[in-house]
């Protein structure tokens, strides 16, 4: 099964609110290359699909991270499979139309230039990250407030917010934490690296 129906299916069997028929037919519209944007644009999932790769990957690394004993019984983080879902599916709409292809010049293993084939970023809307990420789903169904924390601080303290803000956001929203944690694993040791 391909990641895009991976996807389609999580999505479909999980995400029921009003709206959601209507972002997954913006997700598979000529409007969104969702289905076929890199997650980066030269490291984890920098080729065609990354991105719904990714976006699934860290949906696998959420749900495994929240079926952990010490998650359930000593921090209470149980979530319904709508929302477990939603922020990890949603996390990264931000990126959706962002990356055009271009090339870059790197050296071989023998030193000598060679083009190649990369992605450049181009934000038309640069509304932030997470923020993005928020406003893109909010615009068509509604998230809970713990919902739009998880999404909103996903990147965790890798990202360029008030450090401050971040660690209250893990406090009150423990969802959030898990899936910065998830995002994090899915980035580092689950994606594929620069194909």
């Amino acid at each position: 099964m391909s990641k895009k129906d991976e996807f389609i299916e999580i999505y479909t069997k999980h995400i029921h609110r009003e709206g959601a028929d209507k972002l997954l037919e913006y997700l598979l519209s000529k409007s969104s290359d969702f289905f076929t944007a890199p997650a980066s644009t030269r490291y984890h999932g920098s080729y065609e699909g990354g991105l719904v790769e990714h976006s699934v990957n860290v949906y696998h690394c959420l749900k495994d991270y929240l079926l952990r004993d010490r998650a359930r019984d000593i921090y209470s983080m149980i979530y319904d499979d709508e929302a477990v879902a939603i922020v990890a599916l949603l996390h990264d709409l931000c990126k959706i139309n962002c990356y055009k292809p271009g090339t870059r010049n790197v050296k071989d293993e023998n030193g000598i230039w060679q083009t190649v084939a990369t992605y450049e970023y181009e934000d038309s809307l640069p509304y932030g990250h997470g923020e993005k990420s928020v406003y893109i789903v909010t615009g068509f169904m509604r998230l809970s407030r713990e919902e739009s924390f998880a999404i909103r601080y996903h990147m965790g303290f890798s990202g360029i917010e008030d450090k401050r803000n971040i660690g209250d956001a893990f406090e009150q929203f423990p969802l959030a934490f898990a899936l910065s944690t998830s995002d994090m694993e899915a980035t580092y040791f689950v994606d594929g690296k620069n194909r």
